[in-house]
């Protein structure tokens, strides 16, 4: 209780003393406090204002254009913290957000990767609470990115792409993933397509992407062959683009794309086939041939361009015969 008490001080004081200021504080803050009893008194309204904290954040990324899916990421992370530090968020210091993360990493056997993600999701919150003014100074500025192994993915070869197609016993599967490989959508938005967002003239569709926001992609000539004579072999009168082989022929869901994506996979032979490596694909592709960066970031709805970087990992042969012609 008693440390607790000198970080809340340390806390209110840092934005107004150097750093010599405040070793000289916590040093004899200890040395007063150590002749004394600390009770601690609990305040009922803690946890309550941690909570509406928490609530008005994450009404502000729901402004801002976040899916369910990330606000509930969101929610569940920093409760997380909120529970296993159990403290006013006023009060939480650096030190204890370090210890956190450290106790999470060691305790869950967490990847550097994950943690990195929990640290963003954290950074983003205490940013928020400093710029609304919540709290004085943000406690997690001062805790890094952390260095994660940079993996080299794996994308479906020419050679690959040719069996999966070959072993496609339905015109539906061949169509979702010819249009998968061509446009590079997600999963989540191939199977909210509707026919009518489909321009079949000009090789073009719709599709709602992240934060609700709508961008136009596009197919290829085979797509197109393929879409058509999918739709042509179809006596249903459901708007969705893809629906079930069998009746009552409802959308297919997400996970039905994935399970029959991977059931392809595993008949023919190839190794982690599942939808987001055709989107992989098709962005290596479009760098490796020359397509501007920019493009392939606005193709994939990508708002940070660091992101698409991270989707298309250019061909090291590729790389080769670059050197060789500009160095030499």
């Amino acid at each position: 209780m008693k440390n607790e008490l000198i970080n809340q001080i340390k806390t209110k004081m840092e934005p107004h003393l150097s750093e010599i200021q405040i070793y000289e504080l916590n040093r004899n803050l200890k040395v007063i406090f150590m002749d004394f009893d600390v009770a601690k008194i609990k305040k009922s309204d803690e946890s309550k204002e941690n909570q509406e904290l928490l609530m008005s954040f994450l009404s502000a990324k729901e402004i801002e254009g976040c899916s369910k899916k990330t606000i509930a990421y969101y929610r569940n992370t920093i409760l997380k913290m909120l529970d296993k530090i159990n403290l006013r968020i006023e009060n939480i210091t650096t030190d204890d957000l370090r210890k956190y993360l450290s106790d999470y990493k060691n305790q869950s056997n967490a990847s550097k990767s994950t943690i990195d993600n929990i640290r963003r999701v954290l950074s983003s919150f205490f940013s928020w609470l400093e710029d609304e003014d919540y709290i004085p100074k943000n406690p997690i500025r001062r805790i890094h990115r952390i260095k994660t192994k940079t993996v080299v993915k794996e994308v479906i070869s020419d050679e690959n792409f040719e069996v999966l197609r070959d072993n496609c016993n339905n015109i539906r599967d061949l169509a979702m993933i010819e249009l998968l490989a061509s446009t590079g959508i997600r999963v989540g938005e191939l199977v909210n397509l509707n026919i009518d967002d489909v321009l079949f003239n000009e090789r073009e569709c719709v599709v709602l992407g992240k934060g609700e926001s709508e961008r136009i992609v596009y197919f290829d000539a085979k797509t197109k062959i393929h879409l058509q004579k999918y739709l042509e072999s179809r006596d249903d009168s459901n708007p969705a683009l893809f629906v079930s082989i069998k009746k009552p022929h409802s959308r297919i869901g997400i996970t039905g794309v994935e399970k029959r994506i991977r059931k392809l996979g595993r008949e023919s032979d190839i190794k982690k086939v599942h939808p987001h490596k055709f989107r992989r694909t098709m962005a290596t592709k479009a760098i490796d041939k020359g397509m501007p960066i920019e493009q392939v970031q606005r193709l994939l709805g990508h708002v940070q361009i660091d992101t698409t970087m991270q989707y298309a990992m250019v061909n090291q042969s590729n790389v080769k015969i670059a050197h060789r012609k500009y160095i030499g």
